[in-house]
């Protein structure tokens, strides 16, 4: 299998251990330097970055379904629609309140290993679907 098949199906894999909530097995995709774009601020590297992601985003139940994947060379670019139940979101009650959203992913895969991930959602759309608001700010 040609290396960006190869790193094709390292991304597949990682969203169904996401959507498994199979953490150890997403921390045997990731280098040991692996780093975040677009999520919580200063995780530490590596699969203890993984796991503290899985820790700050607590208690959620979390379907990803792959709606188009483009490679090439060591990048994997994965857009996904995610449906989910979370307790909360960004500190917004999210319990029995299902949410579906759209993300965008970008991996860098070398040697078999998750390198990098840029992460890109539509969180707006989540705050608003658990009844956010938006509200004008002092003139």
């Amino acid at each position: 299998m040609a290396i960006v098949e190869e790193n094709k199906a390292i991304a597949q894999r990682w969203f169904e251990f996401v959507s498994a909530g199979q953490v150890e097995d997403i921390c045997a995709l990731t280098a040991p330097t692996w780093s975040m774009e677009g999520g919580p601020p200063n995780l530490p590297a590596g699969p203890a970055g993984v796991r503290e992601l899985f820790r700050f985003v607590g208690s959620v139940e979390q379907q990803w379904s792959i709606d188009q994947i483009i490679a090439e060379h060591d990048k994997v670019v994965v857009r996904a629609t995610c449906t989910c139940t979370q307790d909360s979101f960004l500190g917004i009650d999210g319990r029995s309140k299902q949410q579906v959203f759209t993300a965008t992913f970008i991996h860098r895969i070398v040697d078999g290993l998750i390198q990098q991930t840029w992460r890109n959602a539509d969180d707006l759309s989540r705050l608003f679907q658990l009844g956010a608001r938006v509200v004008p700010g002092p003139e």
